[in-house]
């Protein structure tokens, strides 16, 4: 029993000098990382984005997409850090749809933002799990294209003939949001979280899992 708590003295004591030295050696608590998930993203069906088509912003549904994001951040406080996040929140394309005579050939847009985030961890008594919100600003560059064109009779090519081609590329500064919660141990932290651009061209969000190494 002794040796056994001594094991744990000295497992104890070993931890504390390596988080000692990692500190001095990184006193801004500085971490880098990557998270994948799903997005969800809705320019494809905002109103005004196709002057073509206006019929769009009411046919379409949301679409969801593979999403990734490259992650830097510094944690100088346990309860407080900042990130900066680049997010390509994919490239989802519509289905196809039809209204009063004119087919609307599948918008698709690409929505992508550099956010910078302030982040508040609740204060937890527990080492290895952390509870956090965050809160900033994203610069968020949406593209949408497509192909509005009349309907073609069955078995009938037409190729779009006398169809409009659209394409539109806005550039947002907008409040960026979001919540999560990781697991650390020693300088790896997994996490999962939400975050969300607020913007008039469709409010992306997106769930991920992902990871990150502080040095």
């Amino acid at each position: 029993m002794n040796r056994f708590a001594g094991a744990l003295s000295m497992a104890a004591v070993s931890a504390c000098l390596a988080s000692t030295s990692a500190f001095a050696e990184n006193p801004l608590g500085f971490y880098m990382g990557l998270g994948v998930g799903e997005s969800t993203v809705r320019s494809d069906n905002t109103y005004g984005f196709n002057s073509y088509n206006p019929y769009d912003g009411y046919y379409n549904s949301p679409d969801h997409h593979f999403a990734w994001k490259a992650i830097a951040g510094v944690r100088p406080i346990s309860i407080l850090g900042a990130e900066l996040e680049y997010i390509d929140f994919g490239h989802p394309g519509s289905d196809s749809n039809y209204y009063n005579g004119y087919y609307n050939y599948g918008p698709d847009s690409h929505p992508r933002a550099i956010a910078a985030f302030g982040v508040g961890h609740l204060p937890l008594p527990l080492p290895f799990l952390d509870i956090y919100g965050k809160a900033g600003a994203a610069r968020l560059h949406t593209i949408v294209n497509g192909f509005d064109g009349p309907a073609c009779q069955p078995y009938i090519a037409c190729g779009g003939v006398g169809g409009n081609p659209f394409s539109r590329s806005v550039w947002d500064t907008r409040f960026a949001y979001g919540a999560g919660v990781q697991s650390r141990f020693w300088g790896l932290s997994v996490r999962a979280e939400y975050e969300r651009i607020s913007s008039p061209y469709g409010d992306p969000d997106l769930f991920s899992v992902g990871a990150t190494w502080t040095f």
